[in-house]
Parts: C-alpha cells; structure tokens; sequence
C-alpha cells in the first residue's frame, strides 16, 4: 500500500484516488449549476442546480458560504472536502478548489500511515503462551434461569405503573370481585350458550 502511494505522488498526483474520483463528478454536476455572488467579501454565494435529481421534483438551491466551509447540502462540513456546490462557487470567481481539501486527503498524509513496516509473523507453534495466572469466574447474578417465563431487563420508570384499577372482573359478567369460574351466574351463561348452539 506504501509503495502505491509513492507511485501516485511520482506520478504528479496529490490527493488519494477515491477523492480524484468523486471531485470528477462534482465538477461535472457543477457546470449545470446556476451561481449567484451574495458577497465576494464574505464568500457566500446561492447555488441552483438547474437539473433535477429526481423527475418530478424542482431544482433547489444551496447557500454555500466559504469562508466557513459550510454548505446547505451538508457534504461539504461533513466530508471535508468540496462538494460540487462548492465546486460551482470557486469556478464562478475564480478560486482554487484545492485549498478547501483537508489534509487528511492527501497522499502525503496517507503515505505516514503505510511508512511503518509490519515484521513477518512467526509461525502459530513456535508462539510462546503464557500460562493463565488467574481463573474467569461467571457472576451468577447474571444468569438467565432456564425454567420459567423469561424475566424484563427493562427498567421500569412511572409511565410503566398501571393505574390502580378496582381489582379483576368477571370474564362473563363482567362484574369486579370474582373470576370466570366462580361467578354467580355461571350456570345462567353456560346455559345460554348451549342452547344457542342447537338453534
């Protein structure tokens, strides 16, 4: 990898080739855009794409503001480097794109990573192991127990506490103080419904 890096910097390059790659298509997106110059002294410019992304949808515009390296499509603060919105303001006034790449993107920068030559690993027997001087001891508290419903891990805060309700209710009278088998009218509903089968 090292010695790829030279390669490309012998070669007159200077930033890496993913960013060569993606700085051709900004500046084929930016010759499609409309610029407008709000201020030459503060560096803020509004940039119109003139062609949709999307069939359908409207162009939109971008405020680009240089001096702070801000853009409204966000590309530009977060990737650190130019995106075609910018690529359109610095054509407009004649401004060098390059100055605007942080230095993490340079081949000279990526060149200090690969420097460092890593040894030749010995073989996996010849590895010296050192002998285990202490025992893993599980926490048992930890332990999710085999038998039963499973336990919430969840912790509970006040929108979990139920509302105090007035006890059970009946699944067929649904009166409160008893349960399905041994409501009163047990006998009544039971009746009910087998009639109601025969017919």
């Amino acid at each position: 990898m090292g010695q790829q890096q030279v390669n490309q910097i012998e070669a007159g390059h200077i930033f890496v080739e993913d960013i060569r790659d993606a700085m051709v298509a900004n500046r084929r997106m930016a010759r499609s855009m409309n610029v407008e110059i709000y201020s030459r002294r503060l560096e803020t410019f509004r940039v119109t794409e003139t062609i949709g992304r999307r069939p359908g949808l409207p162009p939109r515009s971008y405020r680009v503001d240089l001096r702070n390296r801000q853009c409204d499509c966000r590309r530009f603060q977060t990737l650190h480097y130019p995106c075609a919105h910018v690529v359109a303001a610095c054509a407009k006034v004649n401004l060098n794109v390059e100055q605007f790449f942080e230095d993490v993107y340079t081949l000279n920068r990526t060149l200090g990573v690969w420097e460092n030559e890593f040894p030749v690993l010995p073989d996996l027997s010849t590895w010296e192991v050192l002998p285990i001087t202490f025992e893993l001891v599980p926490d048992r508290g930890l332990r999710r127990n085999p038998r039963g419903r499973p336990q919430s891990t969840r912790i509970r805060n006040e929108m979990d506490i139920r509302e105090k309700s007035d006890g059970t209710r009946c699944g067929l009278c649904r009166l409160a103080g008893h349960n399905r088998s041994k409501c009163p009218q047990r006998n009544y509903h039971v009746g009910q419904s087998s009639r109601s089968g025969r017919n």
